[in-house]
């Protein structure tokens, strides 16, 4: 029996905490399509390239995510922040088919992690 897709999206968070793109990718079919502002990447090798760029971009980063889920489609906003780098405006699209992930849109904008003073 194939996983629900509230199965996929926590294995997924946990593949994606260890950093292994092999580890992560494997939670995708492989005919996935990854649509971001500048393309769109398909495949395994695909999904590599675009979640390598969004690691590289928010290394050990504090995550703050919520969810909506509607059947086999995930809407999800996010934060992250770094030392360094903040997103305010994380937005992903989910597509799951037979218990992984089919499709995925990501959309967010990474800026100098301002500090706030008291």
């Amino acid at each position: 029996m194939a996983r629900a897709p509230q199965e996929v999206f926590t294995d997924h968070g946990k593949r994606l905490g260890t950093g292994d793109l092999g580890l992560i990718t494997a939670n995708y079919t492989e005919d996935a399509v990854l649509v971001t502002p500048e393309g769109t990447l398909t495949g395994h090798q695909g999904v590599r390239e675009g979640i390598g760029r969004l690691l590289a971009d928010l290394p050990d980063a504090d995550w703050q995510l919520t969810p909506q889920f509607a059947g086999d489609v995930l809407f999800l906003q996010w934060t992250a922040a770094t030392t360094t780098h903040e997103v305010t405006d994380g937005v992903d699209t989910f597509v799951f088919r037979d218990g992984l992930i089919s499709a995925q849109t990501v959309r967010y904008t990474l800026s100098p992690r301002t500090t706030r003073t008291v």
